[in-house]
């Protein structure tokens, strides 16, 4: 039952859909979300777990490096953190440089007055 989630309409996608795509025990994705902050399923009133396709992109990088690459959960965590913290930096760089940018700009006007 593999599901074409960019081709679906769905909004949301029960546990069991998401763990059969992934081709892994729903219990598994349940564990992950106590291991990993970037796994937060909405849950309903009665606790029905209803995943997003960012969801389900988020699942599929733990995956990676998880059932892919190897790593340990606490490997997979630096992982992510590294990743995190690496695409920070790079819009604290695209936003400086913008700024520079900005400030040039300004200066060439100037000069042409």
């Amino acid at each position: 039952m593999k599901i074409d989630f960019d081709n679906s309409n769905k909004l949301y996608f029960s546990v069991k859909e998401v763990a059969s795509h992934f081709k892994v025990k729903e219990s598994l994705l349940r564990f992950w979300e106590t291991e990993f902050d970037i796994i937060r399923p909405k849950k309903t009133d009665g606790g029905t777990r209803q995943y997003t396709r960012n969801d389900i992109e988020n699942i599929a990088v733990v995956y990676h490096l998880v059932k892919e690459k190897g790593l340990t959960l606490e490997g997979a965590r630096q992982s992510l953190k590294q990743t995190k913290d690496e695409e920070t930096r790079k819009i604290q760089v695209i936003q400086k440089l913008e700024q520079i940018k900005k400030e040039l700009m300004d200066m060439e006007s100037e000069f042409e007055e």
